[in-house]
């Protein structure tokens, strides 16, 4: 049993069928009158048609990378590729498929049942993303153990696996977040500062390509970004048992039951994820916020608890439970210091700083995303001195494992946030009232709050995952080339952490200015539908909404691929031409960089978003003043910080890491 990926297998697609009754329960609640569902159907429609589009030169991307691993390595790691790949697109696709259903039966709910009901569809949205991506990461993997057994071998050859989850998972983050800010800043500069007019308007010719964005960039690209994140982590930490030394295996247990360990946890962790996702539900005549943590804290503790009696029984040490302890209490803490910075005093703060115009909002936005990274990387500091000194590198990667522990819950609340955003955009343009609309901003809310804590979960947990893969990369080579070292006193590991500094940095600009120039031209269609279209600011005429969405995904869609090119060719390049240890430098030195870029782009960013919605609560002036306009334009310049580039970021050192460990046995001849 413990050499195969049997029973992994098993309980992921008992995940998948649970997500399938999810996905039917939702479809089975009303959808509303043919005027909200006009609405749902174009954003469903435009969703799809950018998916098909995006996936089509993914397609040609993947078939290449298919080909170059046939040929340098082998036939199996080309199939674990195209399998991780798969695995990761579909994971993405599905989730935003069951987000565009639950959008307006959310709204529905709202309008016919009141908030219970409305959290409840909204929930169910997020939660099918959730369990798949906890699910299919354990089919895919599962699958490929059953094919190739669970041993060194077979961990080096499902490497592939997790550059085929990366690659995808990149430019579903960057495409759909380039998407959605571009759609974003259009519709916000043009709508709510030139024109005046509400958020989510109907006039606004760029709001359907910005509730289009919703679900092509903060459900597909997230669900793809934590999925590769969850099988990243196992795939490192398995190469990690796989390569243990002899002490460290007698410290440790069996090779085989701490090589299965990161399956069974992961598996044991889908099932707290559903008990969890279900407390939720039970919970959801409470408050809001109140049923969502009920779920998240339930199945942590209840995670903590099963994943001490699955290592009693697979024999393996107690110090690697403290290590799982470490990695999901760190993961709870990091979530909870994010939302403190992101929704608390540090937000209203903010917020009044726009009393005294743009420049102040700017600011204080800067200094408190500067400040926000302090706390979260010594919980990452603290989660790697406690697993280590417990277990070794093998504890950091069962940290990270623990982590992501209850992805299915920690996702399906993340994924509650787009549909809740996408839920009030069409109570507003279905024009329902006051009433539907103070719910639905309710539920956004909130899912602003638990969008920003996914966000700051996902960083920790792409840190965790990163560093566990550069172990495995280390260990491959110790492995490979016996006298391999990276030290601080080698002028090549300090070049390569000079090089690797950069690449974060580089990409972020890539991605701002792709936003920038979109949103560009958006700015420039929506001002000229304003201008052209007879009597559409007065509401008689109907904006061409078609236009804009075909401008945000050709932007899209030729942008995303310079970053995504950049992530693959920059480790090969070094890794060939400059060598392993100068490669090994390069990783150590992007992921300083990119852990602490990403924090506080998406603190800054969460945070200039809430305290605008402060601010529209009738804080400060409220709609309409000028402190309003200030932290609009704090919004604006915040959203490509928290939704394309900072996210971008972590799966940036991912795959740049899965990929430095697929060639690693290729590099003994690259040494200088």
């Amino acid at each position: 049993m413990l050499s195969s990926g049997f029973l992994p297998f098993v309980f992921g697609l008992v995940g998948m069928a649970v997500a399938y009754l999810v996905l039917r329960q939702l479809l089975a609640l009303p959808a509303g009158e043919r005027n909200l569902t006009s609405i749902s159907d174009e954003i469903f429609l435009g969703a799809m048609t950018f998916m098909r589009r995006e996936l089509m030169l993914l397609g040609i991307f993947c078939v290449v990378v298919f080909v170059l691993l046939f040929i340098a390595l082998n036939w199996m790691a080309a199939l674990a590729f195209a399998v991780g790949a798969f695995a990761s697109a579909a994971t993405g696709f599905l989730g935003m498929y069951a987000a565009t259903k639950a959008n307006v039966r959310t709204t529905t709910a709202a309008h016919t049942q009141g908030a219970a009901e409305a959290l409840k569809a909204a929930f169910s949205g997020g939660a099918v993303m959730g369990l798949l991506v906890a699910s299919v990461g354990l089919v895919g993997l599962g699958f490929m153990f059953m094919i190739f057994g669970l041993n060194l071998e077979a961990a080096v050859t499902i490497q592939s696996f997790g550059v085929g989850a990366s690659a995808v998972a990149l430019f579903f983050r960057v495409g759909g977040g380039i998407y959605t800010k571009s759609a974003d800043v259009g519709a916000d500069l043009v709508g709510k500062v030139e024109a005046g007019i509400p958020e989510d308007d109907p006039r606004n010719p760029g709001v359907i390509a910005d509730l289009v964005g919703d679900n092509v960039g903060d459900t597909a690209g997230m669900g793809a970004d934590i999925f590769e994140s969850n099988v990243g982590s196992m795939i490192a930490t398995i190469a990690i048992a796989a390569t243990l030394g002899a002490s460290a295996i007698a410290a440790l247990g069996e090779q085989s039951a701490l090589m299965f360990l990161p399956l069974a946890l992961a598996s044991a962790g889908l099932l707290c994820s559903v008990a969890g996702i279900a407390l939720v539900r039970l919970a959801a005549a409470q408050a809001p916020a109140v049923a969502l943590r009920v779920g998240t804290m339930g199945a942590a503790v209840l995670f903590i608890v099963v994943a001490f009696f699955v290592i009693s029984w697979l024999g393996i040490s107690v110090g690697v439970w403290w290590a799982v302890v470490a990695g999901s209490v760190g993961g709870i803490g990091i979530g909870l210091i994010t939302e403190y910075y992101t929704g608390g005093r540090p937000v209203r703060h903010l917020a009044a700083s726009g009393e005294t115009g743009v420049a102040t909002v700017m600011i204080a936005g800067l200094a408190l995303g500067l400040q926000s990274v302090v706390l979260p990387i010594f919980v990452i500091a603290a989660i790697i001195l406690i697993a280590s000194q417990q277990a070794g590198l093998y504890g950091v990667g069962i940290a990270a494992v623990g982590m992501l522990g209850t992805v299915g819950i920690t996702m399906a609340i993340d994924g509650f946030g787009p549909v809740a955003d996408n839920a009030g955009g069409i109570a507003e343009l279905g024009g329902l009232g006051k009433e539907t609309r103070s719910i639905t901003d309710t539920l956004d809310s909130l899912g602003n709050t638990t969008a920003a804590i996914g966000k700051g979960f996902a960083i920790g947990a792409a840190a965790l995952a990163a560093l566990t893969i550069i172990a495995a990369y280390i260990q491959t080579l110790i492995v490979t080339i016996p006298d391999f070292t990276l030290s601080l006193a080698d002028p090549n590991v300090l070049m390569g952490i000079l090089i690797g500094g950069t690449i974060p940095f580089l990409v972020a600009s890539i991605t701002m200015t792709a936003v920038g120039d979109a949103a560009f031209a958006m700015i420039e269609e929506i001002r000229r539908q304003f201008r052209e279209i007879p009597g559409l600011l007065t509401g008689t005429g109907k904006p061409d909404t078609a236009r804009c969405v075909d401008i945000a995904a050709t932007a899209a869609l030729k942008k995303m691929i310079l970053p995504g090119s950049i992530a693959v060719v920059a480790p090969v390049l070094v890794g060939f031409v400059l060598g392993p240890v100068v490669l090994g430098g390069m990783l150590a030195g992007a992921l300083v960089s990119a852990v602490l870029l990403a924090l506080m782009m998406a603190n800054s960013g969460g945070a200039w978003d809430n305290a605008k919605k402060y601010v529209e609560e009738g804080h400060h002036g409220g709609k309409g003043s000028e402190t309003h306009a200030a932290t609009v334009v704090g919004d604006t310049v915040g959203d490509p910080f928290k939704d394309t580039s900072g996210p971008s970021l972590n799966i940036l050192i991912k795959l740049m890491a899965i990929v430095s460990l697929t060639i690693a046995p290729l590099l003994g001849n690259a040494l200088f």
